[in-house]
């Protein structure tokens, strides 16, 4: 809302006409095809009729701009605001983000402003400088695809030490942790980077010569009881996922999410955490995980 209430589709589309006006270059087929790029579909229908009609009088009869320069886009206060409070995470920090231009901007809100209720406490040490090393040498890496020698500890706590080609890192909100996906001759390793206790970059190789492994989509269905506004806070719990919603009573619907496979337990926990207002409906082995999880917990009580 920050941003598309005051600079949204609209004004991005016609900032873009606007420019290609003041080079001289607009053409009825250009002010089409741009609308159709940066708009909406539906956009086609009214904002080139706005632009050539003068109900919206920024253009001339020959498509020359009403303004001697091109459009600019600088960004409000509030915006600022936003985006220097997002800076202040400490995740966000690893990637080394240009905060030029913020300096003097007072955040809309402190990190502490939000309490996580469903994230384990013992995330990653995002402040500690050797770990923020090591972040930003295997982020390097797989940027510029070289190859990694790690060393790290096993799940034992024994040292170890391994030479792969990185291809990924993925984040786990629940668990609040970065993990490192990485292949070498012989098999595929995953890593937590807060396990890792060395680091070096090491030469460039062919992506080609390394079998990277495919990613195992399933689909999981599942039935959703909008109660105590369970619909507006699963779809924002699993916003990050590719999904399909349907209505299929007033207040029952079908949620069908896909996921990879090497995601499913912590999904499992995800979606155990909501109680019966989700029911799980397939795959089977999906729910023979459920029962599981479920007869484990009762045994333990």
């Amino acid at each position: 809302m920050l941003f598309s209430e005051i600079y949204g589709s609209y004004f991005n589309v016609v900032a873009a006409v606007l420019a290609e006006a003041a080079e001289g270059c607009l053409t009825d087929a250009r002010l089409t095809g741009l609308v159709r790029e940066k708009a909406f579909a539906e956009s086609v229908l009214s904002i080139p009729a706005a632009l050539k009609s003068g109900e919206w009088p920024l253009l001339g009869e020959g498509f020359e701009p009403v303004i001697r320069h091109r459009p600019d886009m600088p960004l409000t206060s509030l915006q600022k605001r936003w985006l220097k409070a997002l800076l202040l995470d400490p995740r966000i920090a690893l990637f080394a983000p240009d905060a030029a231009g913020l300096e003097d901007v007072t955040p809309l809100y402190q990190p502490d402003t939000f309490v996580r209720f469903d994230q384990y406490a013992d995330g990653d040490p995002y402040e500690d400088e050797r770990y923020i090393g090591r972040f930003r040498t295997v982020l390097q890496a797989i940027r510029e695809k070289r190859l990694l020698r790690l060393g790290f500890y096993g799940r034992t706590g024994s040292r170890r030490s391994v030479t792969c080609a990185p291809y990924r890192l993925e984040y786990s909100a629940k668990d609040d942790k970065f993990r490192l996906l990485a292949v070498d001759r012989r098999q595929r390793h995953t890593i937590n980077l807060a396990r890792t206790y060395d680091c070096e970059a090491l030469e460039a190789y062919d992506p080609g010569s390394f079998r990277l492994p495919q990613r195992q989509l399933r689909e999981l269905v599942l039935l959703l009881h909008d109660e105590r506004n369970a619909l507006e806070r699963v779809l924002l719990h699993f916003s990050h996922y590719e999904k399909e919603t349907q209505k299929l009573d007033d207040r029952l619907y079908q949620v069908r999410l896909r996921y990879d496979r090497e995601d499913e337990i912590e999904l499992l926990i995800r979606v155990l955490s909501f109680g019966p207002v989700l029911e799980v409906k397939s795959p089977a082995g999906f729910i023979a995980l459920v029962k599981a999880r479920i007869d484990l917990q009762f045994q333990q009580q």
